[in-house]
């Protein structure tokens, strides 16, 4: 570990100067972003090791001190101090271990984010439109920008499907845990006997795809366009302005139809299936990434029950780690953070045993 710390080390300080040429900034403005953000990148490892290397010298003067003629109060004093900085030589040894671990190299992205209604008619119909609801205000909390990509809503407030994209520093990193099977039990605002009724719905957590992750062929498309439909069926605009967009390749079809404009829509359509294809190809690539994967929480596997949303007993469990918040009403009001901090813990633990 600490050969590959001076490794990093040495290259951190490289990148620094190369950061520094005035050179590379006037002349290859795309290199100077490319070593400033790799140097970003690497920084909280070194500091760490720094930090790391500070304490074992003042645990190593420290117990040399103990040698010296001194009275009995300075040795329990060093003795105490000692006691200190092994503590803290071991937690900032397990932090090191941590950030060397490889990185997901999608953690930076921006995210789509698709839930669909599952089993339960209108009340899973509502869930969904509970869950889009609650991760907009956890991007709220995170000062992410949140854009609708497409929704088929229900006539009560609840969406049959919604597509929508958060933007902002660590969101896929934060959100990738919450693909998933989510199951709520509660009394419908839609049933009159008062029965505890169980729903679910599906959500799917899609890094966006960037032009260099994925090339679509323009002959691979079949585009059609229609009018926008409310609820109901009726049409809410007089021109042809939605768009279905259908990837013959591989059969996915997306449609938009919120913006009022045939290109927006259109531009929007293609985001989504450039992230789906985007995730198709990283599970073809990746099989053996993803074996390992199954092990660890944060699958993404679409078809596993993850969470279970109790509103009778104001509880919210995650099936993954085994975790139960008592706090169903912040949590559903998007205080996620103690859920997902819990989720990246144990996953970095099963991760750091599966290289020990």
């Amino acid at each position: 570990m600490l050969e590959k710390l001076d490794f990093l080390e040495s290259k951190y300080k490289e990148l620094n100067k190369k950061a520094m040429d005035p050179n590379l900034i006037n002349e290859d403005r795309e290199e100077w972003q490319r070593v400033m953000k790799e140097q970003a990148d690497l920084e909280p490892v070194v500091n760490k090791y720094e930090e790391y290397r500070k304490t074992k010298e003042d645990l190593e003067t420290a117990k040399e001190m103990l040698y010296e003629k001194i009275d009995d109060e300075t040795k329990d004093f060093l003795k105490e101090e000692i006691k200190e900085l092994e503590s803290k030589v071991e937690t900032l040894e397990e932090e090191l271990k941590i950030l060397l671990l490889p990185k997901d190299p999608n953690d930076h992205k921006n995210v789509i984010v698709e839930i669909r209604a599952g089993a339960g008619g209108d009340e899973a119909a509502l869930f969904a439109g509970d869950l889009f609801r609650m991760y907009v205000r956890y991007a709220e909390r995170n000062n992410w920008k949140v854009e609708l990509m497409s929704s088929n809503e229900i006539g009560i407030g609840g969406f049959k499907e919604v597509i929508f994209m958060i933007s902002g520093k660590g969101a896929y990193s934060r959100l990738k845990y919450e693909s998933g099977v989510h199951r709520v039990q509660r009394v419908p605002e839609t049933e009159s006997s008062g029965r505890i009724h169980t729903s679910t719905a599906t959500v799917a957590v899609l890094p966006e795809a960037e032009d260099i992750d994925i090339e679509i062929n323009p002959s691979d498309l079949r585009i059609d366009v229609f009018r926008s439909s409310g609820n109901g069926g009726q049409s809410v605009n007089t021109t042809d302005s939605a768009v279905r967009v259908t990837h013959i390749p591989t059969g996915i079809v997306i449609s938009c139809q919120d913006e009022k404009s045939q290109l927006k829509n259109k531009e929007k359509a293609l985001k989504i299936l450039k992230s789906r294809l985007y995730e198709m190809k990283l599970r073809e690539q990746n099989e053996e990434l993803a074996q390992m994967k199954r092990g660890q929480v944060g699958t993404g596997d679409r078809s596993e029950r993850i969470r279970t949303y109790n509103f009778p007993q104001g509880r919210v469990t995650d099936h993954r780690i085994n975790l139960t918040l008592y706090k169903l009403n912040n949590f559903i009001d998007g205080d996620l953070d103690e859920m997902i901090d819990a989720l990246i813990t144990t996953d970095q633990a099963e991760r750091l045993k599966n290289i020990s």
